[in-house]
């Protein structure tokens, strides 16, 4: 990972909300149910505070990642990098293609390796379809070599939202 890892500007709002919910509700919940399993008596056989700590220590951890990963990150303005490369496909723009062998369509957003999320069609600017992309106008195909061999993708529509 570089030093300063590419984050789109809603994947850093994504971000900072997660670590805001951790911080107001997460925390104090987790503190308020290891206060009430302390209660219950004897520390050492006391599932609910065994419990209630590993939640603890997840939440702690995902407050410190978060914080790095913010702290450390490049944000950047997809708008303004789609005014300045208008018509290719670079970092943060939500590509439709074409797979030219059966004529399905999907989009993907191009985004930095710590907010690609496959589920949500956001696809890590690292991997292979998104280096076969970058560069490319609308009716270029991108060839990409998949696990199950080469596939051909026409470009059909470029968004910078």
């Amino acid at each position: 990972m570089s030093a300063r890892p590419p984050l789109t500007a809603t994947g850093a709002e994504r971000l900072r909300t997660e670590l805001q919910r951790l911080k107001t509700e997460d925390r104090p919940r987790i503190i308020q149910a290891i206060s009430e399993a302390r209660e219950h008596g004897d520390l050492k056989e006391n599932a609910e505070y065994h419990a209630a700590r590993e939640q603890q220590s997840f939440c702690e951890g995902r407050i410190k990642e978060l914080e790095g990963i913010l702290s450390l990150a490049q944000i950047i303005d997809v708008v303004a990098v789609g005014a300045m490369n208008a018509g290719k496909v670079v970092f943060g723009a939500t590509v439709e293609l074409e797979e030219i062998e059966s004529g399905d369509t999907i989009t993907y957003q191009i985004v930095g390796d710590l907010e690609a999320d496959i589920k949500q069609n956001r696809v890590a600017v690292s991997s292979p379809i998104a280096r076969a992309m970058i560069g490319k106008e609308e009716g270029d195909v991108a060839v990409v070599q998949a696990p199950g061999g080469v596939r051909e993708y026409e470009i059909i529509d470029i968004r910078y939202q």
